[in-house]
């Protein structure tokens, strides 16, 4: 790990107050400018999701330095997260109560401070003190850096899903259950 990277977690009442460092972090790592990563885009996405029982946040800094986040919160029951998928999946693989699925909605690290274990140990931090038996994400096939990261730590493929969202793109759906841990690298 970094020397001085620290970890904070924040409830939505608290990062109401930070939501202008979140949307400039999530800018600067989305900086290709399509529309599916714009600023009025990704703002609504984090008011929806903010609003959400259980939503949780770790925040990395190196002294004032924001380097990284992850958030997410637990699917409650009729979730339209598994809404879009591509292609059989187990039975009853969608069924939500609210308390069996934790996903996974942003993990990213600046570009500066990537290939240094800050994603690793922010989703260790992240889904560490979960209670839900698994956690789900959705990652773009192609992004082959966050892909070879997953599957390392112990992310498994099921499917593919497109959001019903604005300009969505196809997204590999990943699980992982909970008694899984990775190890920063």
């Amino acid at each position: 790990m970094i020397e001085g990277l620290q970890l904070r977690h924040h409830s939505a009442d608290e990062a109401d107050a930070i939501l202008d460092q979140l949307v400039d972090l999530y800018l600067k790592v989305y900086s290709d400018g399509d529309e599916f990563h714009s600023e009025d885009r990704y703002r609504r996405q984090l008011d929806l999701h903010m609003q959400r029982a259980g939503w949780e946040l770790v925040t990395a800094a190196v002294g004032r330095v924001w380097v990284g986040y992850g958030y997410g919160f637990p699917l409650p029951p009729q979730t339209r997260w598994w809404n879009g998928i591509h292609g059989p999946v187990p039975p009853r693989f969608t069924e939500e109560d609210g308390t069996r699925t934790f996903a996974i909605s942003e993990l990213l690290v600046h570009p500066n401070w990537r290939r240094q274990g800050i994603a690793a140990t922010l989703h260790n931090e992240l889904v560490a003190a979960r209670p839900e038996p698994r956690t789900t994400l959705l990652v773009r096939p192609e992004n082959v850096a966050a892909q070879t990261a997953y599957h390392s730590w112990g992310w498994t493929k099921v499917t593919q899903l497109r959001p019903n969202w604005e300009n969505a793109p196809i997204f590999d759906v990943l699980v992982r259950a909970r008694t899984q841990r990775s190890e920063p690298s």
